[in-house]
């Protein structure tokens, strides 16, 4: 490609290559400045439809403008060759100054300010970036944050809207996102808001939650919700929570603190609305930085939390408050105003049985899952601990994988008080490992052809395992 012309762009030096495409050095030559140009993968835009909602959604995004943002110039196809040029920026990114350690925390809130004020901009067009990322932030050699990409991310979104057999095929193409693409999608998925990683619809609260990853990265230097699969690493996104970033690194704000776990909160209407309100916050928090102001966490934080403890504990939370409150009312009234106590025993009664129904659904709940999770042929067990569910299948897939989060977050907001539900798809058992949980008094399903060795069988095996191991 070097030395091709496309359309009054002169492709001059490589600079480097990803999952979405490679990305040259080239020349305008009506406006005689560099720019970068990124020629897309032909499988990526080989369906039309696809290719279609991206240049409408690229062509949009060059219409806004901020200096947080990297200008678009110009995205069209010339012979079959589908590309986008933009602004050429010289600098590095997020990625690699914190791999180099060079951020600070008021280097980590102004980067995070300047994106979110773009971002902001974006979100007023109602555009969604879908894909923020360490490495879609550059910093020029002057400090200045630049967020890369817009539209980019609009390539990787299966064609859904259909019913036809395209349709399907997309959407079978996109189940396999854990085994390929690996240059694209699982290089993205530790930033993935939780609606992304169960498939579903983002909004502008998904880019604040990717933000947020961002943000506690460069004030860490460790992603949130990284672990050893991509699949580990989609359920921790859906379903844990993560460490405060005072806990990880010593002498950081508490505001800082209470501004990422709002990003990050697993429900998108408990996340900041958008990218302004958030760029509100850090504003204020880069103020108290420079002016060398420390604020604790307020009382009111605290008292919420201790009310959150208390909901999480009570049937139908505020609701079930109420309830016994009430109930508690009725009850000293009857007896300061010696009441037959006869009321009082029914009304005990009834009380202790609705709660043992209540009590009970959780379990009830977990029957239906299993009976759902059963279906799936590359499923060979189901262990239900406590509030932990672990499934055991052949191979990890993502089809199956998102029908788990799918029914554990519906088992969620089902459930009226108590911790809620997590689940695990484990393919990386080894035998003996496998063999050791089908023994526990939990094992809720095990399909007709896993065999149940004897202990001397396992003990032989692990025996084999061992000795093994040691040559």
């Amino acid at each position: 490609m070097i030395g091709k012309t496309l359309k009054h762009f002169e492709i001059e030096e490589l600079l480097g290559k990803g999952g979405m495409g490679v990305v040259y050095r080239a020349r305008d030559t009506r406006l005689k400045r560099p720019v970068a140009l990124k020629v897309l993968k032909s499988d990526l835009v080989s369906n039309r439809d696809r290719q279609r909602r991206f240049l409408q959604e690229a062509r949009a995004a060059s219409a806004v403008t901020h200096p947080g943002i990297a200008q678009i110039y110009d995205v069209d196809e010339v012979d079959d060759t589908t590309f986008i040029a933009m602004e050429f920026i010289e600098g590095e990114t997020v990625s690699q100054l914190i791999t180099k350690r060079e951020l600070d925390l008021l280097g980590s809130v102004e980067i995070a300010l300047q994106v979110a004020e773009g971002l902001s901009r974006a979100h007023e067009a109602n555009i969604v970036h879908r894909d923020i990322k360490s490495d879609n932030i550059m910093v020029t050699r002057d400090g200045h944050a630049k967020l890369l990409d817009f539209g980019l991310a609009k390539l990787l979104d299966p064609v859904l809207e259909g019913k036809g057999e395209e349709s399907s095929r997309e959407l079978r193409q996109a189940e396999t996102l854990s085994q390929t693409r690996a240059g694209t999608l699982l290089g993205t998925i530790a930033y993935m808001s939780p609606e992304q990683a169960r498939g579903q619809k983002v909004s502008q609260t998904s880019d604040v939650f990717s933000l947020g990853i961002v943000i506690y990265e460069m004030v860490t230097g460790k992603l949130p919700f990284e672990r050893e699969t991509p699949l580990d690493t989609l359920h921790a996104i859906g379903f844990e929570e993560v460490r405060p970033v005072t806990l990880v690194r010593q002498n950081l704000p508490p505001e800082l603190n209470r501004i990422i776990s709002r990003c990050l909160r697993k429900r998108p209407k408990d996340r900041y609305p958008d990218a302004r309100s958030l760029a509100a916050d850090l504003k204020n928090l880069k103020r108290d930085i420079e002016s060398g102001i420390h604020r604790s966490e307020p009382i009111i934080g605290k008292i919420g939390q201790f009310f959150e403890s208390i909901k999480s504990s009570m049937p139908f939370g505020v609701i079930g408050i109420a309830v016994a409150v009430g109930a508690l009312v009725v009850v000293g009234f009857l007896l300061l105003t010696e009441k037959e106590t006869g009321p009082i025993i029914a009304l005990a009664i009834f009380g202790f049985i609705f709660y043992r129904y209540i009590r009970n659904r959780k379990n009830r709940m977990l029957k239906r899952f299993t009976k759902e999770i059963r279906k799936f042929p590359e499923v060979q067990a189901i262990i239900v601990r406590g509030d932990q569910v672990t499934v055991v299948v052949d191979q990890a897939k993502a089809k199956l994988y998102l029908r788990v989060n799918s029914l554990v977050d519906l088992v969620n907001k089902k459930l009226y008080f108590g911790s809620n539900v997590e689940a695990s798809v484990r393919d990386d058992l080894s035998s003996a490992e496998f063999q050791r949980m089908l023994r526990e008094p939990r094992v809720v399903y095990v399909r007709d052809d896993v065999i149940l060795k004897s202990d001397s069988e396992l003990a032989k095996e692990e025996d084999t395992t061992t000795s093994a191991g040691e040559q």
